[in-house]
């Protein structure tokens, strides 16, 4: 069985690369017909694919924030930088002592590939929109450990805690060892409190999908019991245009058991998930997804959903259900009546990446209970979407309510990214940090005394 999708005509394909570059950037004309809060929600609006010869393209160029400027907080928020100039800054994890892990990161080198006339041009469109938004810078391969010995809200220490790993992503302490999601594996280290260094050398877990890893990011989180762990892998392709096999493992959640590094798949179907949260009240799994691209700027939304054991979510036959993606081939009926409905839409193309839920400890009483969601922003989008950081409200476990935007001002009014928002993290005193990949720092927002 084999994948593919709607390619240009031979003609289009003979073009000059820079003819063909030139055409992709202008996105041919393709805009958004609704607005962007359309598909948010847990009933979006999803209207019938627009599709174009080639993608829309909207590149937010990104340019940095300087020494001193900073996003925008909503009330009743300040917002301060935890720690500036920083490599690439993608991943935040805080510890039982206030310590902050930062996965300072990029995507790994890929593997060369026999490809066609058409995947070679369109990586090197890929590669220019990379480029042009901060995107391709290398990756430190590290974890940055940060701490406010003097609780002042910035970061007074810093030092390596690891390097030498491969483009990271998640961490999770369980007892006296950390756990890192590497672009190729689950590793650990050991740990111990106060430690600003690790001790040893990372000793593999399990191996994790890899090869050209289209979707690179891979989140870890532990059980509240600490049993197992569940880590997110993305898909290799947008709607699996390199065939099955190159998705085995992937577009999923794995369940590990951190002990013997025995796995089993969790969920799938899921084209992009990378943030993770436990809701408090109900004690469920949840995870935010980035869905597929290249049907225009109005479809498909992004979406925060409850995690079922056992459940499949639709990629890459279908999205929101049974809405069929009628790129896929051959079609697969049979899969489409099983795919689970997402529970929240979070808006079209808003790359959902970081997930964390509230805690009232460090939270005004209107964001004690939701989840705060961090929108690394759109390419395939006109008008732009994401860029910012937005609170979902929860009652009784589930979501009620429009997002909130609670920090913004990344994206400037001319279009251009200062920062990017990625992951989201609570400090110990419950306060939100935010990882700024492009702004290269980690954001701190709490209650405006």
């Amino acid at each position: 069985m084999s994948l593919s999708m709607s390619l240009p005509s031979p003609g289009t394909l003979r073009l000059a690369g820079p003819a063909l570059l030139a055409l992709a950037l202008a996105g041919c004309g393709e805009t958004a017909k609704l607005p962007v809060e359309a598909g948010v929600g847990p009933s979006p609006q999803l209207p019938a694919p627009n599709k174009t010869l080639l993608p829309t393209m909207n590149i937010a160029t990104a340019t940095g924030w300087g020494d001193t400027a900073a996003p925008t907080p909503a009330a009743p928020f300040k917002v301060a930088a935890l720690a500036r100039g920083l490599e690439h800054p993608r991943w935040l994890y805080t510890l039982p002592n206030g310590d902050v892990l930062v996965a300072e990161s990029n995507r790994p080198p890929k593997p060369k590939e026999d490809e066609s006339l058409y995947r070679r041009i369109r990586g090197k469109v890929q590669g220019m929109v990379m480029k042009r938004a901060g995107a391709d810078v290398p990756s430190a391969n590290r974890i940055t450990l940060l701490r406010d010995a003097d609780g002042d809200g910035v970061a007074d220490i810093r030092t390596v805690f690891l390097s030498g790993l491969q483009s990271p992503f998640g961490m999770a302490l369980v007892g006296n060892e950390l756990f890192i999601a590497n672009a190729d594996a689950l590793v650990k280290v050991p740990y111990r409190a106060g430690q600003t260094e690790a001790a040893g050398a990372p000793v593999q877990v399990t191996e994790l999908p890899a090869g050209v890893n289209h979707h690179w990011t891979k989140n870890v989180i532990a059980s509240p019991d600490g049993r197992r762990l569940y880590v997110t892998v993305g898909s290799n392709s947008n709607v699996g245009e390199r065939g099955l096999p190159a998705e085995e493992g992937r577009a999923a959640i794995w369940e590990v058991d951190p002990r013997t590094g025995s796995k089993r798949l969790y969920a799938t179907g899921l084209r992009n998930p990378n943030g993770m949260g436990w809701e408090p009240t109900s004690g469920t799994l949840w995870t935010v997804v980035n869905e597929r691209d290249e049907i225009g700027s109005d479809l498909v939304p992004d979406f925060l959903t409850a995690v079922r054991d056992g459940a499949f979510y639709g990629w890459p036959w279908s999205y929101y259900g049974a809405h069929v993606d009628e790129r896929v081939k051959p079609p697969r009926p049979d899969m489409v009546s099983k795919a689970v409905v997402p529970d929240y839409a979070l808006g079209a193309h808003v790359a959902a990446l970081g997930l964390v839920f509230s805690d009232a400890r460090g939270m005004p009483p209107g964001f004690a209970s939701g989840a705060f969601i961090g929108e690394h922003g759109s390419w395939n989008r006109r008008p732009h979407s994401g860029y910012k950081v937005v609170f979902v409200p929860f009652t009784g476990g589930r979501p009620s309510g429009q997002p909130m935007d609670v920090l913004t001002g990344f994206l400037t009014e001319g279009g251009e990214a200062r920062g990017r928002p990625v992951g989201v993290a609570l400090d110990k005193s419950g306060a939100l940090l935010v990882a700024d990949d492009v702004g290269n720092a980690v954001w701190r927002l709490s209650p405006a005394k």
